[in-house]
């Protein structure tokens, strides 16, 4: 085992590093005895660390925002300078001072912690300890502040770097040592703060000693200052390792890749699902549709090597794939009809973002464009003036032969939503949408398990400040001039806006808001005309002539750590039920992938691909990883994260409602229904009526909150009584639909003076056999047969057992799942 890991600590720090000099010792050893000649420690470097490590500056200590005993700290230390301000100005509760430079080991902040008697937070540390020699050196020699300017941490390096053990209750020691941009390093294990991410595969204590617990693979990290590292660990799950592991063919890159993690944990993957099972799964995923039940016979019938690779081009060409893929997009960038910019055109602008997005997925416009033309939309379009404005945006509401919204070069809706008018809220926004980031936590203070700071936040939200919604100081006199025109001023604004309404859908334009950006100011404030990206460079916005273009540039440069990556990491989740990274909207340093190699690849490929989403999508759904079947084995029973089997998943909610309706359709109304995806739940940015609740009953997100989850994959009550006994169910089944022209089948007219014919066995069995397909995409068993043949004779009415055969496929888990 020393070897192994001296082996992984060689390979992961570079030579230069191996042949400098050793690092400075830790605290814990330098200040393990009392004297008076000890070298001043640093408040940036150990003060601070020190509180973090001790919880001192933490939500339920001082760290909250009321403070503790009238202390308070910055949480999680996000502002050394104000917690410095804290140390060596504030008082107690009894009215003495937290810092007694003539008797430092009197001082409260020594007194208070050390006695689990008098302190609330009990003892946190002992008397005579490194801690306690480290705090009244600090005092003794001065209590210097934080440097000016601030250190800069470069590298938390942390060895060694992977952690393979082989059976529970092994050991190993951390070592984390800090490199900062000086070029000293310094070992500060003694001052980090550790965490596991799965406490039934191991535990690590606060010193940073790794104990095994069961197996799996997790991650073991390492916290200190603003530096975030993760180390994997890992215990095979059986002896099927290295050598051992059986040989499974890697048909692609993802195969090689996910077979390299699982071969390591001696993880069997499941073998690869039949072609019914594949056919239904990727329909479901990739197009939001059923196959049709002629569909699934052809595919069955199919037998040439290639026509599983050939069916995903065939559904990456319909058009119900643009029109999933548009509601998809909808929730991820919040398509809100309730918070549109315009109250009287509100469901028709949340539609017109709908049919934007879906015109560049039909016509595969590549996935930076798209984002651009979201992120550096404008109202007016070059050289147009605020009149052509109003006309062309009427133009788009208006009853007869209205515009076509989407063929505008950008879609300035997105900037229009009531909720994203501040600075803070777009950097919330774009952060989700488009970096999968959740960043609101350094909106205040430090983001506790990841880089960014509160300063990081602020200097983000400068790319942002200078769009608005609304009207220009320019457009002002056009506009009010239209008001008063079209007798529009003065009117309460529900009257208004049902005037302005009935105007607009005559063609008569009527006055828009607008999206529009006006430039840096260029006076001698040059912190107020900057901007940073997150993790970059600092942008003088003075050179800019839209603000928003730095960031745009950014996503598209190769080096982005987050752009490709967001949605390469989206699109896995959303094809087997977990992300490479997950939850697939909080990319942080503390919750790494669980592949990096095989993130990496997708996103490099994407970015190399030159942002095609149809390639993302071919190179997910085309490997064996992804075709492999839901049934697991003992290597893989409790697999979750290392996609070695399909995970079943209840379908999403215009899915499933869709479900219903196509497996009950009578086949005239499928035709038509079939022809136009606009008419289904998969193709409507917002839905109304008697949908609206089923909707609501599958999870289907209201596009209020910044976070993944709104989108409800958890199965209920509600959604079996939906199918169980719902009046929509039922009358989808009874009204006319498949059962009523499949039982014309099974009861053919009598001839004039003769008995009605017998229908042959091969009728009933191809009716069965159909409802199947239709449902549950595969063929009935013959047990399955027997028993609905048994039923159909015995119903009252061959239409009341078709019915109920209907109704019995609808509340299988094999319907509701796709699996």
């Amino acid at each position: 085992m020393k070897t192994f890991l001296g082996a992984l600590i060689l390979c992961v720090l570079p030579a230069a590093t191996l042949l400098a000099d050793e690092p400075e010792r830790p605290a814990s050893e330098r200040f393990a005895a009392a004297g008076h000649d000890a070298a001043t420690p640093d408040f940036q470097k150990h003060m601070v660390p020190l509180l973090s490590r001790l919880g001192c500056n933490g939500r339920a200590c001082h760290g909250s925002f009321q403070g503790r005993g009238g202390f308070r700290l910055s949480l999680f230390g996000y502002d050394p300078a104000m917690d410095y301000e804290a140390l060596t100005k504030s008082q107690t509760s009894s009215g003495g001072t937290l810092v007694d430079a003539d008797e430092p080991d009197s001082s409260a902040m020594i007194e208070f912690p050390t006695d689990g008697d008098i302190h609330e937070g009990g003892q946190r540390f002992a008397r005579d300890s490194w801690q306690h020699h480290l705090i009244t050196t600090w005092i003794r020699n001065g209590m210097p502040g934080p440097a000016e300017p601030p250190h800069v941490l470069e590298q938390l390096e942390v060895t060694p770097a992977e952690l393979v053990f082989a059976a529970p209750r092994q050991t190993a020691q951390l070592r984390v040592v800090a490199r900062w941009a000086d070029g000293s390093r310094e070992d500060v294990t003694c001052l980090c703060r550790f965490q596991t991410n799965n406490e039934a595969v191991v535990e690590i204590d606060e010193s940073g000693h790794v104990t095994s617990l069961g197996p799996g693979d997790t991650h073991v990290v390492a916290f200190y200052e603003n530096g975030v590292t993760a180390v994997p660990v890992l215990m095979p799950v059986s002896d099927q390792v290295g050598e051992k592991f059986p040989a499974v063919a890697a048909r692609t890159e993802v195969d090689r890749l996910v077979l390299d993690k699982l071969r390591k944990l001696g993880t069997v993957p499941a073998e690869v699902c039949g072609d019914a099972e594949f056919l239904r799964r990727v329909s479901l995923d990739m197009i939001g549709t059923l196959p049709a039940a002629a569909e699934v016979e052809a595919f069955l019938a199919d037998t040439s090597p290639d026509k599983r690779q050939r069916k995903i081009d065939e559904l990456l060409g319909r058009p119900e794939y643009a029109a999933w893929w548009a509601t998809r997009f909808c929730d991820l960038t919040g398509n809100n009809p309730q918070q549109m910019g315009e109250a009287a055109f509100r469901t028709e602008q949340s539609q017109q973002w709908y049919n934007w997005i879906r015109r560049r997925l039909e016509e595969n416009a590549p996935y930076d464009q798209m984002v651009a033309g979201l992120l550096l939309a404008r109202g007016r379009q070059e050289g147009q003036d605020y009149h052509a404005y109003a006309e062309e945006m009427t133009s788009y509401v208006r009853k007869e032969d209205p515009a076509d919204f989407a063929e505008r070069l950008d879609m300035p809706h997105y900037w229009s939503r009531n909720s994203f008018r501040t600075p803070e809220d777009r950097v919330l926004g774009i952060s989700y949408a488009f970096l999968g980031l959740r960043i609101q936590c350094a909106q205040c203070h430090k983001h506790p398990f990841d880089r960014w700071t509160q300063d990081d936040f602020r200097q983000f939200t400068g790319f942002f400040r200078n769009a608005t919604y609304g009207v220009s100081r320019e457009a002002r006199d056009d506009y009010d001039k239209l008001m008063e025109e079209l007798g529009l001023k003065g009117i309460d604004g529900g009257q208004q806006r049902r005037m302005m309404v009935q105007m607009a859908r005559d063609g008569k334009p009527v006055p828009f808001r607008e999206l529009f950006v006006t430039p840096a100011p260029a006076g001698r404030n040059a912190r107020a005309a900057t901007a940073r990206l997150l993790g970059a460079e600092t942008i003088d916005l003075r050179k800019c002539d839209d603000p928003r273009q730095p960031v745009m540039d950014w996503l598209r440069r190769p080096d982005n750590p987050f752009f490709a990556r967001a949605i390469a990491n989206r699109l896995w989740a959303h094809y087997f039920g977990v992300g490479i990274i997950d939850p697939p909207d909080d990319l942080n340093l503390a919750n790494p992938p669980s592949n990096r190699e095989l993130l990496d690849h997708l996103a490099a490929g994407f970015i190399q691909s030159g942002f095609d989403l149809k390639w993302l999508h071919r190179e997910i759904t085309g490997s064996d990883a992804y075709q492999r079947g839901w049934q697991p084995n003992e290597t893989n029973l409790l697999d979750r994260r290392n996609f070695s089997r399909a995970l079943p998943r209840r379908l999403p909610a215009e899915v499933a409602y869709d479900a219903v309706i196509q497996a009950t359709a009578s086949d005239d109304k499928l035709a038509k229904w079939a022809a136009d995806p606009g008419q289904r739940a998969i193709g409507h940015a917002s839905l109304a009526g008697a949908s609206r609740y089923a909707m609501q009953v599958f999870g289907k997100p209201e596009r209020t909150t910044t976070c993944d989850c709104e989108r409800s994959s958890e199965p209920t009550l509600l959604q079996s009584v939906y199918l169980l006994n719902d009046q929509d169910t039922l009358n989808l089944i009874s009204s006319g639909g498949w059962a009523t022209e499949a039982a014309r089948r099974l009861t053919p007219a009598a001839r004039k003076g003769r008995e009605p014919a017998e229908v042959p066995d091969e009728t009933t069995n191809a009716v069965i056999r159909e409802a199947y397909l239709r449902t549950i995409s595969r063929p009935p068993a013959d047990e399955e047969l027997a028993a609905c043949r048994g039923h159909l004779a015995a119903a009252a009415t061959v239409q009341d057992g078709l019915r109920d055969l209907l109704w019995a496929l609808l509340n299988t888990k094999e319907f509701v799942v796709n699996h």
